[in-house]
């Protein structure tokens, strides 16, 4: 199967009124769980690569290569995106490589450079019917749009995305990246202000640290793409963990990574069912 365009999961769980999950690619691994995972649920998913995971592979093309062979390789729908992206080249460079969505983070510039920067990407990605993901917290904050406290304003959300031309909008609403317990406390009335002002999807960061429910009001309240990274790579660390524990005799590397693949991919699943409102039985994923 061809790898499927961001654009149309997204229009899907918009008009369907639910979420769609959107999980980092860390290594060939996780992007093999997170497959399987679509593929037990039925239901779309959107891999995506970081600009660390890129540095990580000493380049972007190594790991997206990998994840986009996978995903095409799937009975899935599957999209593949450029999450985090500080670096506009490296931006232009997913687009060129066959991604159907990138996400710039300019959340950190100055507004109008932020505006500017990401104006010119969404020129370039539009071009080639690739779709953009934009972040917007407190305007010119210098710690970006998670740091403890930081708002996102919706008049100042629907003039970025009037001014830009983007195609999602990631949001501060109480957030915060690489959170390893589940206690965040979602501003739920922003949500629902911010999606009445825009006319773009919203995108939920840092979800690793919002329990499931929170996360369901925050759908019903009008978020669409849900981010999650730490959350899934702490089932995976931990199955790899107890693996090792149990045989210390063990050295083939296969073994005990593909338990920590079983481990996130029944997790990823159980996410997916959630965000899109599914109920979801366990299966046996392999």
């Amino acid at each position: 199967m061809t790898v499927v365009s961001t654009r149309e999961l997204m229009r899907d769980a918009v008009a369907a009124g639910a979420g769609i999950g959107a999980f980092n690619v860390v290594h060939l691994e996780t992007a093999e769980a997170l497959v399987t995972a679509a593929e037990t649920t039925g239901l779309p998913v959107i891999l995506q690569i970081s600009q660390n995971c890129a540095r990580f592979h000493g380049g972007l093309e190594p790991i997206a290569l990998a994840t986009l062979a996978v995903a095409r390789a799937s009975s899935a729908r599957v999209a593949v995106h450029l999450d985090h992206a500080e670096d506009a080249d490296l931006a232009r460079q997913a687009v060129d490589l066959g991604f159907g969505s990138i996400m710039f983070d300019g959340a950190r510039l100055p507004y109008e450079t932020n505006v500017s920067a990401t104006a010119d990407l969404v020129e370039y990605a539009h071009d080639r019917d690739v779709f953009v993901e934009a972040e917007l917290g407190a305007i010119g904050g210098k710690d970006g749009a998670h740091a403890p406290g930081v708002r996102t304003d919706p008049g100042e959300a629907a003039q970025f995305v009037a001014e830009t031309g983007v195609d999602a909008l990631a949001v501060a609403v109480g957030t915060s990246h690489a959170m390893t317990e589940r206690v965040a406390s979602l501003d739920l009335d922003l949500v629902a202000r911010i999606h009445a002002a825009l006319v773009v999807p919203l995108v939920l960061h840092g979800s690793s640290g919002v329990t499931d429910a929170q996360i369901l009001r925050a759908i019903d309240a009008g978020m669409t793409k849900i981010n999650v990274s730490t959350h899934l790579n702490g089932f995976f660390t931990s199955a790899v963990r107890a693996s090792l524990r149990e045989d210390r005799t063990m050295v083939d590397s296969r073994r005990y990574v593909g338990v920590g693949r079983r481990s996130l991919a029944a997790e990823a699943a159980r996410l997916i069912a959630l965000f899109a409102g599914v109920h979801h039985c366990h299966a046996d994923i392999t």
